[in-house]
């Protein structure tokens, strides 16, 4: 006979004996897991103890400044006014920016040199507050930012682009025909980029006021801004020292005129000299960490329009044209002759 099968359990009566076990061994889990959380809580995550290295940290600038708004400070800069030859301005034949090299060469010994960012926006960096950089720019590119101007007093928002990076442009505190024209005809090539270079030579400034003041000296333009102007002499001074160029009688006296108003003690007389006398340090001189940026070319006067289908073959040709600076949207600009992409070609 076949063997008997018992009965099949019936699958209810299954679940409910498996239940509870289940039921059991729930509980014992979940008691483990408590104790385990308890005794070893879980590292949280940190995501930013993993993050790669950027590249784009802001680079050091450099220390503002120096004021001159006293006695001692002016009384400074006029002992090292008194160390300058005074001699009469040599004629401008042969003058050409780019005697004074690549407009904004990192390639240069003074300060902020081969830091891997160009000069204008070092200055940038360093005159504006609130700035914020391009990414993928080694943090060099300023976007924007803000501007107290010192040559007009005034609050300027900057933003960079084709139509408004112009609002703030660099001015070469002592400008580069003003130098051509006494004694930078004498430097080296190497000198003369220090020169358009050199921090202590340049200021972020307000763009129409830079363009106004063109190519003058301290006899024929001084900052609407009152309270900066010893400032700006005390620049114009050191900076025509360290490279060892000279003053015009009416320059010196301007001068003069201005920083006694800040309490410096006037020379009792103002003798001309047909050499050079400075004991400044030769050039390069590096000691001095100064101010800010840009420097219009040499014309004092707005640029002439070119006509409709004006074409430069560079920035030579503009200048010799009388067209230079060229700015974005007048006849004769392309983007080619506008090295740091400002808006503002041949400056």
């Amino acid at each position: 006979m076949p063997e008997s099968v018992p009965p099949r359990a019936h699958p209810v009566s299954r679940w409910l004996l498996a239940a509870p076990v289940a039921a059991f061994t729930l509980v014992v889990a979940g008691c483990g897991i408590s104790q385990q959380t308890a005794a070893t809580p879980p590292t949280p995550e940190i995501t930013s103890a993993v993050a790669a290295p950027t590249t784009d940290a802001p680079l050091p600038t450099p220390s503002p400044v120096i004021t001159v708004a006293s006695a001692p400070a002016a009384d400074d800069a006029l002992r090292t006014l008194n160390t300058l030859a005074v001699k009469g301005r040599a004629p401008k034949t042969g003058y050409d920016r780019d005697l004074f090299g690549q407009a904004w060469s990192d390639d240069v010994t003074v300060d902020g040199g081969h830091n891997g960012c160009d000069t204008r926006n070092d200055i940038l960096r360093r005159d504006l507050t609130g700035i914020t950089l391009k990414p993928g720019s080694n943090g060099c590119a300023v976007l924007s930012g803000t501007l107290d101007d010192p040559y007009t007093g005034t609050t300027i928002r900057f933003v960079r682009g084709q139509g408004t990076s112009s609002a703030v442009q660099i001015d070469h505190v002592v400008a580069l025909s003003d130098a051509w024209q006494k004694g930078a005809q004498q430097l080296s090539p190497q000198q003369r980029i220090d020169f358009a270079d050199d921090p202590r030579n340049l200021q972020a400034v307000d763009g129409p006021t830079n363009q106004k003041k063109g190519a003058g000296d301290a006899a024929t333009w001084l900052p609407p801004n009152r309270g900066y102007r010893c400032t700006y002499v005390s620049r114009q001074v050191e900076v025509k020292a360290a490279y060892r160029l000279w003053m015009t009688q009416a320059e010196k006296d301007a001068i003069i005129r201005v920083l006694s108003s800040c309490g410096a003690t006037a020379p009792t007389t103002t003798e001309r000299t047909a050499t050079r006398t400075s004991t400044a340090t030769p050039v390069p001189e590096t000691t001095y960490t100064p101010p800010r940026l840009y420097a219009p070319p040499a014309e004092t006067t707005p640029p002439v329009d070119a006509p409709s289908s004006a074409y430069y073959v560079n920035c030579s040709a503009a200048r010799a044209a009388g067209a230079a600076p060229l700015y974005a949207g007048q006849p004769g600009y392309r983007a080619k002759l506008d090295r740091d992409g400002d808006g503002v070609a041949c400056e």
